[in-house]
């Protein structure tokens, strides 16, 4: 994914379970129970997240692109609707 990047996302910390991503004045938390593509990806492959815009952020070591909107509400969107393409 080639483009402009915005460096709104950061992750703040990490657990067996999961961990949190900073995106602006917004901290949310993505549990591996509902965002797997991360369970087994290194600490660096996590913490290398870029914004892509305001909205959505962007993995590119795993090539995992996702909405604030999904991640803020993972229930409301199927696994296979997000783009998990590692």
């Amino acid at each position: 994914m080639d483009g402009i990047y915005f460096s709104c996302a950061d992750v703040t910390s990490l657990s067996p379970h999961g961990f949190w991503l900073q995106c602006g004045e917004e901290e949310l938390y993505l549990p591996f129970v509902e965002f797997p593509v991360f369970e087994h990806a290194t600490i660096a492959q996590i913490c290398r997240v870029k914004c892509v815009s305001t909205g959505r952020v962007y993995w590119p070591e795993l090539d995992v692109d996702l909405t604030l909107e999904a991640i803020r509400n993972p229930m409301a969107y199927p696994r296979d609707s997000i783009n998990y393409d590692c």
